[in-house]
């Protein structure tokens, strides 16, 4: 079989022209390789380029090409993850919110009396001692024995004390005695300050009941705060002990809380407001609570077109040193979201009209990885006590009550019940105090790990309220809306109703605008692309053929290269060996192959006339040259030994 000329050609080029590209036996002649065949014009620049520095400034200006890429795709790649903001107003039909009321004062006083009668004893005798306050000289001065009633003994445990000069010598409540405690001073107040004046120190001190060596001392620049803080911690405890459905008997009824009531211009009752409990503002009413699967939409503005109620707040039934404000507290919140109306309610105060306008806003942030928040809370380890959806409220409350729970042995009185768990109380759980005011610091400081756990909600609704107040009822209707008033709550006519015990409150949207704040992403994976690509062509003229050029070069083909030449060293070494073993003199076929003799050299394009030129000059011939005109024969200097047979039968055919 004789070879085709095309191929013998082929054949002979391959045998004599050293090998380049892929192929290449070493990194520099690959590199070469690339600068010369490259899509990217810098790379090329720096081999062509003539001269030292041409060649030089060739190489900053790529390397700083290639670096600006690089920060510029860096930047791209950490703001993909970013998210414009959309704020939509649309006019509608708009559904109205629901809205809880309280009387602040939590339980009737009158009602109350039995539950705190020991309580009330204490802290009187407190205000004399430390104030010279009394309601009069016989009912201050008690026998000792009255002290020592049944019940006191918890109050001996926790007595109020007085602080001389900010030592730990304090003045005993019972005692009036001085003496010496021990333990770790907490300011409660922020607004403490070293006046001088030691009087002003007033607090109480808990201790560990396994360990009394561990106290805390709790102190307050003011006696009021002082007295209202000791009181509380007492009364949760009283109050821990009493059944939910005793607790809903003493505190106000609908018919005793609500006077009149008017929604969207027609009249309602009790029959539109739903029951809730709170274990620190008592029975609470929610309107348009949703219960009964239906929610009230308003179709106007205005404050003719709102929950417009009368609320009999009774002053005189209050508790003196539970609350020191009167008035009613209310929320403004959506159907599925529990009222923390201890955290975010907005007091009314009584004789006045307090409006209300609302405006409403939907908002919806992108959960990861553009914001850490939480779609449905399902996501966070923390049980939902509420039984209303996902809030960060609801979550941290619930984190601490959990964690109240597992270090004290019960749970918190402000706070839902946990699964098999009660309410803390003296007589079962004698530590709670010091465990509970421990905790408390610690969730404060961030250090129980609740508000690293809770996320805020993706989506919500926010009422933004403004409030309005007028003095009412006038000073000439007063007489008359009065005594109807009275009428209408079923007194004597002759027993007028007190100005003091009534507010008057409007709650309505200001207007039907709904604003609805939404987060989109502000980079696809198209635009990050365009990006990528804008970037690659601006500063290297460079498309995704050519990033794949460089995959290829830089990574596939100098690892084949340096693999094969490992590859290589070890044959070398593992024939010598043998050699040494046998002691055979070295084959000249043993050498390592070089350029052309390498068998990875597999390449079937033919020959053009920019290889041809490639081809090395024998030893023995000069330089191809122009030789001088001959006319009468035609000579061709070849660079070729020998003329090719088969060139010769062509020639002769």
């Amino acid at each position: 079989g004789a070879m085709a000329p095309g191929k013998k050609i082929t054949a002979r080029i391959k045998r004599t022209l050293p090998v380049k590209g892929p192929q290449a036996p070493t990194l520099s002649e690959l590199m070469r390789w690339y600068c010369l065949n490259t899509n990217t014009h810098g790379c090329r620049r720096i081999v062509v380029s003539r001269g030292r520095l041409r060649r030089f400034i060739w190489i900053l200006l790529t390397l700083s090409a290639v670096g600006l890429i690089l920060w510029q795709c860096a930047e791209l790649l950490m703001n993909y993850y970013s998210a414009s903001v959309s704020v939509t107003v649309q006019f509608q039909k708009l559904p109205f919110p629901a809205v809880t009321i309280c009387n602040i004062n939590p339980y009737k006083y009158s009602s109350m009396k039995d539950y705190l009668s020991e309580l009330d004893k204490e802290t009187k005798k407190a205000l004399e001692t430390f104030y010279g306050f009394s309601e009069g000289k016989s009912k201050v001065r008690r026998s000792a024995d009255e002290w020592n009633s049944t019940g006191s003994n918890f109050f001996k445990q926790i007595p109020l004390l007085k602080f001389e000069d900010f030592s730990k010598t304090v003045i005993d409540l019972r005692s009036g005695q001085k003496r010496k405690i021990e333990g770790s001073v907490f300011h409660k107040d922020s607004s403490i300050v070293n006046s001088g004046d030691s009087n002003d120190i007033i607090g109480f001190q808990l201790c560990d009941a396994n360990n009394s060596s561990e106290c805390a001392l709790y102190t307050f620049s003011s006696g009021v705060n002082a007295i209202q803080e000791w009181y509380k911690l007492h009364y949760m405890n009283i109050m821990a002990q009493i059944p939910l459905e005793t607790k809903e008997k003493l505190s106000y009824s609908a018919d005793d809380l609500l006077l009149t009531c008017f929604f969207d211009g027609l009249s309602c009752d009790k029959r539109h407001f739903t029951r809730f409990h709170h274990p620190l503002h008592g029975n609470c009413y929610t309107f348009n609570s949703g219960e009964n699967g239906t929610v009230l939409s308003t179709s106007t503005g205005g404050s003719e077109y709102g929950l417009q109620v009368v609320l009999y707040i009774d002053e005189a039934d209050y508790n003196p040193f539970l609350v020191t404000s009167t008035g009613a507290k209310i929320i403004v919140h959506d159907q599925n979201e529990y009222p923390f109306i201890e955290d975010i309610g907005t007091e009314i105060e009584t004789a006045a009209a307090t409006s209300i306008g609302m405006h409403f806003t939907r908002s919806r942030k992108l959960s990861k990885p553009y914001s850490d928040c939480t779609e449905t809370g399902a996501d966070i380890p923390v049980e939902n006590l509420y039984n209303k959806s996902y809030s960060l409220q609801i979550c941290l409350h619930s984190c601490f009550q959990k964690a109240m729970v597992d270090s004290c042995g019960c749970a918190q009185y402000a706070q839902p019940l946990p699964a098999g768990a009660e309410y803390c109380n003296y007589k079962k759980n004698p530590n709670w105090m010091y465990c509970y005011y421990r905790l408390h610091e610690k969730f404060v400081k961030e250090q129980l790990g609740c508000q690293q756990i809770c996320k805020d909600a993706c989506s919500f609704k926010e009422w933004a309220l403004t409030t309005s107040i007028a003095q009412w009822p006038s000073t000439v209707s007063e007489d008359w809306m009065l005594r109807v008033l009275s009428w209408d709550k079923g007194q004597k006519i002759n027993k007028k109703l007190n100005k003091t015990d009534l507010a008057n409150l409007m709650v309505f949207y200001k207007d039907l605008n709904e604003r609805f704040i939404s987060e989109n992403p502000a980079n696809t994976l198209v635009i990050l692309l365009s990006n990528f690509g804008g970037q690659l062509g601006l500063w290297m003229s460079c498309s995704v053929v050519c990033v794949i050029e460089i995959v290829e070069v830089f990574f596939i083909d100098s690892l084949s290269i340096v693999m094969r030449r490992q590859w290589q060293k070890a044959k070398k070494w593992w024939n010598g060996r043998k050699r040494d073993g046998s002691g055979k003199p070295g084959q000249a076929g043993d050498l390592e192959r070089q350029g052309h003799d390498n068998p990875v050299c597999i390449d079937e394009d033919l020959p053009t006339f920019n290889t041809a030129l490639h081809l090395p000059l024998p030893q023995d011939s000069p330089l191809p040259r122009t030789p001088p005109p001959n006319y009468s024969t035609l000579h061709l200097e070849t660079a070729f030994t020998e003329q090719l047979p088969d060139t010769l039968e062509v020639g002769q055919h």
